[in-house]
């Protein structure tokens, strides 16, 4: 019944708010998240990221699986990871309930997206800001969710990159040509002043981490913010 009752509730609202968990305080991981929660957050973003395919270490399936404890809502994994492919088992059964790979890293790509999808797990496709949108469309028709990067990935806090808003407009023009449900997801410099540009070029679903768990109020307060910063 709480997840028809999220689902619900997800379907009525015009975007969605995935807090980026990895800038939260880890020694109040279930606190932060129960914050995210209750202030409205639809899903919880999980950074995972190896040292390789960018040069920051940060977590992997124990820390989902602490997450998947932790709360009921959408667990959203970005792999940013040099073989995808060896580890989307894992963190399939570690609780995550969407995985998003790169193009970069993935010499198969509709193969791994077909891997992820029978593991149960809705299948996300992204790209580094240099990699061209074209790299994209061979399975823009079978993904559930495309991830925008609109900074470097790697690390959190970075500035907001406007010239991604063309590219994000640019790739709702290609789903909408395909009349695609999927989600059209932001990540990077996420904020009360840059998230409606995003939303207005035609994205729908909102990574953010600094502006949510380094908000003066807390994270609850930045969910909040976020949440009323589009007027529609």
């Amino acid at each position: 019944m709480v997840c028809l009752l999220k689902a619900l509730l997800e379907t009525m609202r015009s975007f969605l708010l995935a807090p980026s968990i990895i800038a939260c305080d880890f020694t109040r991981l279930g606190d932060e998240i129960t914050a995210c929660e209750t202030a409205g957050a639809d899903w919880i973003h999980v950074d995972v990221m190896d040292g390789h395919f960018v040069p920051t270490i940060t977590v992997g399936p124990l820390f989902v699986e602490a997450c998947r404890r932790a709360t009921r809502l959408p667990l959203d994994a970005h792999l940013m990871v040099a073989n995808p492919d060896q580890q989307l088992e894992v963190f399939a059964k570690a609780g995550a309930d969407r995985l998003t790979v790169h193009v970069e890293t993935c010499p198969n790509l509709i193969q791994t997206i077909e891997r992820i999808k029978s593991l149960g797990c809705n299948a996300g496709v992204t790209l580094n800001p240099s990699t061209p949108v074209s790299a994209l469309d061979a399975v823009l028709p079978i993904v559930d969710l495309v991830l925008v990067m609109s900074v470097n990935p790697g690390y959190s806090g970075q500035k907001f990159m406007p010239e991604m808003i063309g590219r994000v407009r640019e790739i709702r023009n290609k789903l909408n040509a395909l009349r695609s449900e999927s989600c059209l997801q932001v990540d990077g410099g996420m904020a009360v002043d840059t998230l409606p540009l995003m939303y207005k070029a035609g994205a729908n679903v909102f990574v953010a981490g600094t502006s949510v768990f380094k908000h003066p109020q807390g994270a609850m307060a930045g969910v909040r913010a976020l949440r009323q910063c589009v007027t529609n």
